[in-house]
């Protein structure tokens, strides 16, 4: 495979576009004579200078433009069909459920019989309602970002249809690993499998939730590249017997089904698009470094769907793949100890420095037992993703006597996850302390890299 040299732009030119565009849709115009004035700074050619002017401009127009989108068309009563446009997710008492009408979305919150009629419903799906549509209320921001443009006051609750033979197929295959995962693991095991395989967190007790934010483990519940890789290295020995371009044709249609299995949530999306570029790229012989390809992915991403830049799990999704493609290489020859421990500490020492500001901002702290919990976390998880859904959908057509024993090791890892939260939770500090950790760390990884490289130069570094 040839290594791609013939981009006219430089790797670096094009994340300072991508980067001028995001920051456009999310601050406004003004960004412009900023995109350029790094571009100038960064020595870049007058193309790279004259296209970050230019994404600056777009991202500006089109993020107003979303916001404008953003307000309902028509208000008032309304009678007949709704489709179910995300999976109900219970609050409390209630039950959130999000229908589109007219090609405008609305949340519904459904109480009692209305709710125990839905509860089991999935996206895709069409309910009849009769009520009435309103103006967004409080949180209308955290709303709108996920295209909400009201509420909608639920009076009936009818009959529900299924929707299309796409949306059929991916609600059979979520029922059935939904099914088995309940048939052999407990409630809280249930939910956390189906979070680790597709992405289906709707169950996932509050205590459940907390736990893994406070282990930094939660983005293992979110759906992203990793679970993508793993179904495709799934299919890999089907892949590999067809032509290279049916091969891709097959590849891209796998990724896009599992997009649509898992709900196209922000960091799917990313991963989705990341994945078909990768394959288009290596069908073409071609070999792009991932920065290039994660960047191409969210300036595609951005431009089609401003309303991305507000979405805190896509930024998760963006900060982890940066920081493992950039920091974790870096740091992998640097750190000590052997390679076997060496590159998965620098993947998840990358990962963590990717998620530190979103982390920060959004939940106020970075939990500083994340690299113990990640280390100990992740293969377990990886084998679920991995075994889980093929071996879902084996036992679902199995007896029920034989379930248990396909589910067993995925039921092993799962609770081994799940043990893993809960004691990383249990023993992370205050978020005072946590920082105080964070900045020893940090001091000790600066001052092993200082000590390795002055060693290495031949410097004499005794005290």
């Amino acid at each position: 495979m040839r290594q791609d040299r013939g981009h006219h732009l430089s790797d670096t030119g094009l994340l300072l576009i991508t980067v001028a565009l995001v920051i456009a849709v999310w601050q406004g115009i003004w960004v412009a004579a900023f995109a350029v004035a790094c571009g100038v700074l960064l020595r870049q050619r007058p193309l790279v200078v004259l296209l970050c002017a230019s994404a600056a401009l777009v991202g500006s127009w089109v993020g107003a433009r979303a916001w404008e989108q953003a307000a309902p068309r028509q208000l008032g009563d309304y009678t007949g069909w709704a489709e179910i446009v995300a999976d109900p997710a219970p609050f409390g008492a209630g039950l959130r459920v999000t229908i589109e009408i007219d090609d405008e979305r609305f949340d519904a919150w459904l109480y009692g019989g209305a709710r125990r009629k839905v509860v089991d419903r999935q996206s895709g799906q069409f309910l009849w309602v009769d009520g009435r549509r309103t103006a967004l209320g409080s949180n209308a921001r955290r709303a709108q970002v996920r295209h909400v443009v009201g509420r909608f006051q639920v009076e009936v609750a009818g009959d529900v249809i299924d929707g299309s033979p796409l949306a059929v197929a991916n609600n059979r295959v979520r029922d059935r690993l939904r099914i088995v995962a309940e048939s052999t693991m407990t409630d809280v095991d249930a939910a956390l499998f189906t979070g680790l395989v597709i992405g289906d967190d709707s169950r996932q007790p509050v205590w459940m939730v907390d736990s893994f934010r406070a282990s930094g483990l939660s983005h293992l519940t979110a759906v992203s590249g990793q679970n993508v890789a793993f179904v495709l290295a799934a299919a890999l020995p089907l892949l590999r017997w067809l032509r290279p371009w049916w091969r891709w044709a097959a590849t891209v249609a796998l990724i896009v089904w599992f997009m649509a299995l898992t709900r196209f949530e922000p960091s799917v999306l990313r991963a989705g698009v990341m994945a078909v570029l990768a394959t288009t790229a290596y069908v073409r012989g071609q070999q792009v470094r991932p920065v290039r390809i994660l960047s191409l992915a969210v300036l595609g991403l951005v431009a089609v769907d401003p309303l991305l830049v507000w979405s805190v799990g896509f930024w998760l999704s963006v900060g982890a793949t940066l920081g493992v493609c950039t920091v974790g290489p870096w740091l992998a020859p640097r750190l000590p100890g052997p390679a076997w421990l060496r590159l998965p500490m620098a993947v998840t020492l990358g990962a963590q420095a990717g998620v530190a500001l979103p982390s920060v901002l959004v939940f106020g702290r970075l939990p500083i037992v994340s690299l113990p919990a990640n280390l100990a976390a992740v293969p377990a998880a990886g084998f679920v993703m991995l075994y889980g859904l093929p071996a879902g959908l084996l036992a679902s057509v199995l007896p029920a006597a034989l379930q248990p024993l396909v589910m067993l090791p995925a039921t092993v890892a799962t609770r081994w996850v799940s043990t893993v939260a809960s004691v990383a939770a249990a023993v992370e500090p205050s978020p005072l302390w946590a920082s105080l950790w964070w900045s020893i760390a940090v001091a000790c990884l600066l001052g092993w890299w200082w000590w390795s490289r002055s060693r290495a130069n031949g410097e004499d570094v005794s005290i």
